[in-house]
């Protein structure tokens, strides 16, 4: 089988080299090797990873020398203010750490610029948080706010719009917004993505356009993203683990008097180490494969047909609005500390 194919995600901790390295002895090798640095914690319901690669870091993981930072509650519900607030005060606490060294002057500016397509509701975050800065009424000379659009609408390079601005304005930063594509399910509409290295708008879809980065324009770039998109085959993966885990837990509880006593339907715990090769007789080798295995086979499977698609939760529109509104409230919350 071939090696599994992790370009179609924006977040470093979902890359290849990351993923593969998740013991504690595992990253140290990491760091020695390539000079990426993972440190993992929890604050609260929150699960943080800072993630720093240096420039031999970039050669061995392909992604950009620079500072991500990944916050994400697992839990989160579209019903979970508790969820959110924890979630706005880790985001505002980890936007103060990338940017505690810059120092600012009255007269300094910022350009917050919203990516994405107002007419797709999943690419629609930048524009949704462009439109909750303006009805916080926090026009102000040191903010410039602007929803460029995408290329497909304005026939116009969007990173070029984003250059014209900034040579315009000279802001001293740049902070732009925008959907992301993940390859976990359970990621979905559940975690924010920071870095200081910028952004190439669409590349975890497949549609790259012009990086939007310091390197390109000459001024710092501080990307926010958020997954709302996910590979139909994630979506398959899961659901087979999800089915084949449930059954393996349930021939391993079979035997055990515990469960002749249950007086309702029992739910198996499939979290918890099982072994998978008590449903090989069933369903062949096939069963004890990884997730990321079948997922590969999946995505062979559905290359170039017209089921490669890229899915969203059906409340899109609920989530969009209210990742603009904590984010708009965080860079409110940031800026006022300036």
């Amino acid at each position: 089988m071939q090696n599994l194919n992790w370009q179609r995600t924006d977040l470093i901790d979902e890359s290849e080299e990351v993923v593969l390295h998740q013991t504690k002895e595992q990253k140290e090798k990491l760091e020695e090797k390539s000079g990426v640095q993972i440190e993992d914690r929890n604050t609260g319901r929150v699960k943080i990873t800072d993630v720093l690669v240096n420039a031999e870091g970039e050669k061995q993981i392909g992604k950009k020398e620079g500072q991500y930072i990944t916050l994400s509650v697992p839990t989160l519900t579209l019903d979970d203010p508790d969820g959110f607030e924890q979630l706005e005060k880790e985001l505002l606490v980890s936007f103060n750490k990338m940017h505690e060294a810059m120092s600012w002057n009255e007269d300094d500016k910022i350009l917050i610029i919203g990516l994405g397509n107002r007419t797709i509701t999943p690419d629609a975050i930048g524009p949704y948080l462009i439109d909750h800065l303006h009805s916080l009424d926090v026009i102000d000379e040191k903010f410039v706010m602007y929803a460029p659009g995408v290329t497909g609408q304005t026939g116009y390079e969007t990173g070029d719009f984003v250059a014209a601005l900034a040579e315009r304005l000279q802001p001293k930063l740049i902070i732009v917004v925008d959907a992301l594509a993940t390859r976990a399910s359970d990621r979905l509409c559940k975690t924010i993505q920071l870095t200081n290295t910028g952004i190439h708008p669409g590349s975890g879809v497949g549609n790259q356009r012009k990086e939007i980065s310091y390197e390109m324009l000459g001024i710092p770039v501080t990307a926010i993203g958020i997954p709302t998109v996910v590979d139909a085959p994630v979506l398959i993966a899961d659901a087979v683990e999800f089915m084949l885990r449930s059954l393996a837990a349930r021939v391993a509880e079979r035997s055990k008097p515990s469960s002749k006593l249950s007086l309702s339907s029992w739910q198996p715990d499939i979290n918890k180490e099982l072994d998978m090769s008590l449903i090989q007789p069933i369903f062949g080798e096939w069963a004890t494969w990884t997730k990321e295995e079948r997922q590969q086979l999946f995505a062979e499977t559905f290359a170039g047909s017209h089921t490669q698609l890229m899915v969203t939760p059906k409340e899109a529109d609920y989530w969009i609005d209210k990742y603009a509104k904590i984010v708009s409230s965080m860079l409110m919350k940031w800026a006022n500390n300036l």
